[in-house]
């Protein structure tokens, strides 16, 4: 594909969606944004409903685009993991994609390029094993619930529509970001900061702006479909992204965050988002010839750090 001129997206607030519209607009890439829970502000946003039978008023707006990025998703640090809440987690990604993927199925003119989000929580913890995208599923809710929400896709690829699942790692933005590292930075610019538990696990992270250029390489790369890794290459362990992050900033950090007391605040999140082990590396994109900007931790937080909050 050449550069898109039309490009479709839900989940556009979120962090990666909100860097990559205003990446989108810097090229002059005309996007629609897939909006809810209020009245579209004008003929770029169209309100879709994914719990209705009728997804949206007028299917054929989404026809012709020449493609879909598909971001929609409950955060998943923003309430203790309840029943309740671990059931709007599985359903904001899964009832979602399957309904915006059947309906992508049926258009006249279907994109010919649907990018969906997923995770590299899809491999469980897997201690010090590297993983790539031929690696098998993990175990355990996240694992569980990736594997479904990339199911849930499946209506879009029969239609043979090109989908790429985007297995996302900790995507570090500047302060204010919203992201894991603006939640950090608080603390270890106070000197408080520290390793969770021991350390040992590993953290699968990208920087934002190759989360942007990874996503205009796999629209326009009909080689690349099915699971790509969204990581650097170069993983890091939880004690290793604490050691830099100190020394970017100048700061001590030596305030260890025990296990118990990380599964006491936040529960279950705790053993599966913050000391889970993922060892992930990104094979199918460097595969295809993609160029990471920040292949290492330090000249990532060095470049993001130094940008305006």
């Amino acid at each position: 594909m050449a550069n898109p001129s039309r490009i479709l997206i839900s989940g556009a607030s979120g962090l990666i969606g909100t860097s990559l519209i205003r990446a989108f607009d810097a090229r002059r890439i005309s996007v629609t944004r897939l909006i809810r829970d209020r009245q579209p502000q004008g003929p770029q946003e169209i309100s879709w409903s994914p719990q209705s039978s009728s997804l949206v008023a007028d299917a054929a707006q989404l026809d012709a685009f020449d493609a879909v990025i598909h971001l929609s998703g409950a955060n998943l640090a923003a309430h203790r993991w309840t029943p309740a809440y671990k059931r709007e987690i599985v359903e904001s990604r899964v009832q979602t994609t399957q309904a915006l993927a059947k309906l992508l199925a049926a258009l006249d003119h279907p994109p010919p390029v649907f990018l969906c989000a997923s995770a590299t929580g899809i491999y469980g913890d897997r201690g010090d094993e590297i993983l790539t995208e031929s690696s098998a599923p993990g175990t355990g809710f996240l694992a569980e619930t990736c594997m479904q929400w990339e199911d849930a896709a499946q209506p879009a690829r029969a239609a043979g529509i090109r989908v790429v699942l985007m297995r996302f790692g900790v995507a570090l933005t500047p302060a204010g970001g919203g992201g894991a590292l603006s939640k950090l930075l608080p603390l270890f610019r106070l000197g408080l900061g520290g390793r969770l538990s021991s350390g040992e696990q590993w953290l699968s992270w990208i920087s934002i702006s190759d989360v942007v250029s990874a996503v205009f390489h796999l629209m326009q790369d009909a080689r690349l479909a099915g699971p790509v890794n969204m990581v650097s290459p170069i993983p890091v362990t939880n004690a290793e992204f604490t050691r830099v992050l100190g020394k970017v900033l100048h700061r001590p950090a030596i305030f260890p965050a025990p296990a118990f007391a990380l599964r006491a605040v936040v529960g279950e999140m705790a053993e599966e988002a913050l000391l889970s082990s993922t060892r992930v590396i990104p094979a199918r994109l460097a595969e295809s010839g993609f160029h990471f900007e920040h292949a290492r931790l330090d000249a990532a937080l060095e470049s993001l750090l130094a940008k305006p909050a």
